[in-house]
């Protein structure tokens, strides 16, 4: 989303029309789910995707005709036989995609808000209404909301200010939602970027920040190498720390957007790591470590006075069960954990069970 957006600006500054196309709402079963967006340009390319196959070709047919001298409009696609039959897909759902054209010479405000918008780590929603009698707004009408649900900027037929309806149905960013429909108007959530910081810039965790990087994790990295945590082996992390855990983790700031990932070279490494990090309020707290070795570590911090309920928190051996041997596989299970773990409120499928827990 973030790079498309990028990429619509600068085409924006080079004078570049082009169409901004975003799936509104979803009803049964589609190639793509609310909140994908694609760029169609005047000579038939694209960039991003709402599915692929026949529905999107007639999107594109469909932003082509607007690019070349029509409005913005909701556009309603069935997906039948109609947009099925050649290829044997046959979705039986239905997408409402708004379809803006953004042309040289006309306002462009709205899309450089929302590009400065999402160029920031907190996230914005963005509202669109495509349906007048539900909503009691006409469609099309977008409004850009930050963080903290203030409307930011507006397009089409907003008006001054939004609905009560319409200001009732947006939800909180901090839940983290999904894009969803309410009242004739599809909410699209552009979620902000959860740190992760990683204790240990070993091998594992190397691989690790360079795949959750690519997963719109914000990505810190401490180790108390220097040449370890270097800019040449952790080239995407936001932040390269030097220094001893014991040192500098009681001063980072850990809060209930940050995710903790304890990778390091040795056993008194991990225990003081987790020391600092077990009860200071981070949404997630992993460490890796054979079972045998979690339950030494955990034993030892209970007698320090670590809580027992604080513990029962940690994901301790981390990883989704898929059978990992190399460091690849490792930092895939890892990452895909964090994945669960952030988009599905907590829950992580494959989850293996815990090496130590609150009752033992």
């Amino acid at each position: 989303m973030r790079t498309l957006v990028q990429t619509l600006l600068d085409d924006i500054r080079s004078e570049m029309p082009v169409a901004y196309c975003r799936l509104v709402e979803t009803l049964g079963s589609t190639p793509q789910k609310a909140g994908a967006m694609m760029l169609v340009y005047a000579n038939g390319e694209q960039a991003g995707t709402l599915g692929g196959g026949c529905v999107e070709a007639e999107v594109k047919r469909k932003a082509l005709a607007i690019l070349a001298g029509g409005g913005a409009q909701i556009a309603t696609f069935l997906l039948d036989n109609d947009y099925g039959w050649d290829d044997g897909l046959i979705c039986g759902g239905r997408m409402q995609v708004l379809i803006a054209p953004v042309r040289p010479g006309e306002p462009h405000a709205y899309f450089e808000a929302l590009h400065r918008i999402t160029s920031q780590p907190l996230g914005a929603t963005e509202a669109v209404v495509f349906d007048q009698e539900a909503s009691g707004i006409a469609p099309p009408a977008c409004y850009l909301f930050d963080d903290e649900n203030r409307v930011v900027a507006s397009m089409g037929n907003a008006g001054s200010a939004p609905s009560t309806q319409l200001l009732e149905g947006l939800k909180s960013l901090a839940a983290r939602p999904r894009a969803y429909a309410a009242g004739g108007v599809g909410y699209l959530p552009m979620l902000g970027h959860c740190r992760l910081l990683i204790v240990g810039g070993g091998h594992v965790g190397k691989a690790v920040a360079e795949l959750a990087a690519d997963l719109d994790f914000n990505v810190w990295v401490l180790d108390d190498r220097a040449d370890v945590v270097s800019e040449e082996r952790f080239p995407s992390a936001g932040r390269r720390i030097v220094g001893a855990v014991e040192e500098v983790l009681p001063g980072l700031p850990i809060d209930v957007d940050t995710y903790c990932l304890i990778v390091t070279r040795g056993h008194n490494h991990d225990e003081e790591a987790l020391f600092h990090l077990a009860q200071r309020g981070a949404r997630y707290v992993g460490m890796i470590g054979s079972r045998r070795k979690i339950k030494l570590i955990f034993d030892d911090l209970l007698a320090e006075g670590i809580s027992s309920e604080a513990l029962a928190h940690v994901h301790a051996p981390v990883g989704i069960d898929i059978g990992s041997q190399t460091v690849p596989e490792i930092a895939v299970s890892i990452c895909a954990e964090l994945v669960s773990h952030r988009n599905l409120e907590g829950r992580i499928p494959g989850r293996p069970e815990a090496a130590w827990t609150s009752g033992e």
